[in-house]
């Protein structure tokens, strides 16, 4: 049996490693960290990696909303493919900064790109 995503990646510790150093990188970036303003970080740092380990194949317990009606709010408030990419940006740069291997991140990336229509309510 072939080992998941998210085991190749190196699990837990990677997912929480990485997702602590995205929103770093996201909350320092003026063109996007306006959006987090009302956010409680710490719940969406732990949203975050339960859905990241989700996608990526890992044991899970992901309750939260579905990617619409997660950024449903966010769309009204502005949010476009502008965002998503610089969002996107910065989950590369973690995983190049973690030393994640090229294919690897190519297919966190691929996951990534698959949610922007539901993100961005299309």
């Amino acid at each position: 049996m072939s080992e998941t995503l998210f085991e190749r990646l190196g699990g837990a510790p990677a997912v929480d490693a990485a997702v602590d150093i995205f929103y770093r990188k996201v909350l320092t970036d003026p063109s996007i960290s306006d959006y987090f303003d009302t956010t409680d970080m710490d719940a969406q740092r732990a949203k975050q990696k339960s859905f990241l380990t989700m996608a990526f194949g890992g044991p899970h317990d992901y309750t939260g909303s579905d990617m619409r009606t997660a950024h449903q709010d966010l769309v009204k408030r502005g949010l476009d493919d502008s965002h998503f990419d610089a969002v996107a940006g910065h989950l590369q740069t973690t995983l190049q900064e973690l030393g994640v291997a090229g294919d690897l991140i190519g297919e966190v990336m691929t996951i990534a790109g698959s949610t922007r229509e539901d993100v961005l309510n299309r």
